[in-house]
């Protein structure tokens, strides 16, 4: 009888020693996330090609429109999975990378959950991804602690509820390199929830808890339906009950916009809710109808508010599939960082940050997101206010909603037209953001608000629409190559001069500046900054 052959390793290629690595990259473990690739790696192939077609037929056509093969699935009455009890009250969600600082003040919050986040606001080096999963295993263990560099400790709280914990994985489109198999890099969310999954699923199960994820960048039902095909395959190989997984998606792409009720379809026994995210969403509508004219030109970001008609459309659109289906809507992102010395400042911005979050509560959400621990209060004060001692409000069905394909892609709604200050702030955040990204952080606090990589992808993007148009800007300027250039430069300047050459020197100042210049104004638009980033990644 012919010797079967070994199933396929999972073999590490560290760039150098990270602590405590030999407790997460187990055997076992390495060997769960080889079965993962091998299973589904060609089909995560697939739907990145499938993602290029549509973008391809999305430049033929200038628009989209609600699939027609799936409008059984839109009319029929069905509902996804009850909800967990440790999963119904999601009023106030604190976001934040997996470091241990903030995995202790993340669940320390107040907040009902933490987004433990392997994508936006995490800069994917080999020690943040490992390090991510060994600081999770602690907390869970209730072993974690850590001293900052000047003597601060931080600890769990021992007698106060915790927040919950809903791991974001990478997106589709980005591979691990310091992991591969046959040769192969393991897609990063595979590297992510494999490594979440195999250490923690059982644990959270025998607490009450369970294996609870957000999915990020999602462009198709189809994408859904591999991450589903992904748990029950977990779940069996691990002996995990079916079921007991559950997901969040986020809507963050124009594409996806389309398709949410096929979404929660194709994930109905796993699926939580779906959440509205804001950056990557107007990111999305820059890519997929980069060439189709100033009907899709963007305004500064910061004036694309949610009040605009189409975003409008995009969010009412959101609460009423979810509460059809009995799922969670989540809203989107308080990014503002309170200020120890500017009271005024803040009391300006928590106020608009009330007045976001009072919005989102009356609209029918059943929780929205926050930045900072210091907005947790003031998100569950708005929140409170609907529901009371309800856990969330899916009854409100949000029947009057109708939204049309024409709705959703008015982007000529916002109203607002690009400014000198726009284009000069999407420089500025631009830099600062990717330096810090070089350098291994993730989210990163930029002129009070919290930035990730969804804010540096919308402020490249809009200076390459920008450029491309040959938009003039309020000044009377027209935007080019040349004009951006010297933006760039002048930043570059300011910032030699604020932080003095010694600390400048010490950064990555120079290639992020050369990396904005390049993602932003190339002929060829590259789908993610991140993939041209990760090969400058320590």
């Amino acid at each position: 009888m012919p010797a079967t052959a070994p199933p396929p390793q999972a073999v590490v290629d560290a760039p150098g020693p990270v602590e405590r690595a030999e407790e997460v990259l187990t055997p076992e473990a390495l060997a769960f996330v080889a079965a993962l690739h091998q299973q589904f790696v060609a089909r995560r192939d697939e739907l990145l090609r499938r993602r290029r077609e549509r973008r391809a037929q999305i430049a033929r056509t200038g628009t989209l429109d609600f699939l027609p093969e799936t409008a059984p699935v839109r009319a029929g009455d069905w509902r996804v999975a009850p909800t967990p009890p440790a999963l119904n009250d999601r009023r106030v969600e604190i976001t934040g990378p997996t470091d241990r600082k903030m995995t202790i003040n993340a669940l320390n919050s107040g907040a009902r959950v933490w987004l433990a986040d392997f994508e936006d606001a995490s800069a994917p080096t080999w020690e943040n991804v490992v390090l991510g999963q060994l600081n999770l295993m602690d907390a869970f263990a209730r072993r974690i602690d850590f001293t900052a560099p000047g003597g601060k400790s931080y600890a769990l709280r021992p007698d106060e509820e915790l927040a919950t914990v809903v791991v974001r994985p990478r997106g589709w489109h980005l591979d691990e390199r310091h992991l591969t198999v046959e040769g192969r890099a393991v897609p990063g969310a595979l590297v992510d929830f494999g490594l979440y999954f195999f250490h923690n699923a059982k644990r959270l199960l025998d607490r009450g808890l369970g294996p609870y994820f957000y999915l990020a960048k999602t462009e198709s039902h189809l994408e859904a339906r591999l991450w589903n095909d992904v748990f029950c395959f977990a779940q069996d190989a691990l002996g995990v009950p079916q079921g007991s997984v559950r997901a969040t998606v986020l809507i963050e792409t124009i594409t996806a916009a389309f398709e949410m009720d096929e979404i929660l379809y194709e994930l109905r026994e796993h699926a939580a809710g779906l959440n509205a995210g804001r950056w990557d969403y107007l990111f999305s509508i820059v890519k997929n109808f980069r060439d189709a004219g100033e009907a899709f030109v963007l305004p500064d970001r910061n004036a694309v508010t949610m009040t605009a008609p189409f975003m409008r459309a995009y969010t009412e659109l959101l609460v009423r599939t979810c509460h059809r289906r009995g799922a969670h809507a989540i809203g989107g992102m308080a990014a503002f960082i309170p200020s120890r010395r500017d009271p005024e400042a803040n009391a300006r911005a928590f106020e608009k940050v009330r007045a976001d979050k009072d919005r989102e509560a009356a609209d029918g959400f059943d929780g929205s997101w926050v930045a900072h621990p210091d907005l947790v209060p003031v998100a569950r004060a708005s929140f409170d206010a609907v529901l009371g001692d309800r856990p969330h409000q899916k009854e409100r069905l949000r029947e009057e909603v109708r939204v049309t394909a024409a709705q959703l892609l008015d982007v000529a709604s916002a109203g607002a037209k690009p400014t000198a200050d726009g284009l000069r702030n999407a420089v500025q955040v631009g830099i600062r953001y990717i330096e810090a990204w070089l350098r291994g952080l993730g989210a990163v606090a930029i002129f009070n608000l919290m930035e990730d990589a969804a804010t540096a992808e919308i402020s490249r993007s809009q200076i390459w629409q920008w450029v491309h148009n040959a938009v003039v800007l309020d000044t009377g300027e027209m935007v080019d190559a040349e004009a951006v250039r010297t933006v760039a430069a002048q930043e570059l300047e300011a910032l030699r001069a604020e932080l003095g050459e010694s600390a400048f020197a010490a950064g990555r100042w120079q290639q992020a500046h050369d990396l904005l210049l390049k993602v932003a104004l190339d002929d060829e638009y590259v789908d993610f900054l991140t993939l041209p980033a990760y090969e400058l990644l320590g």
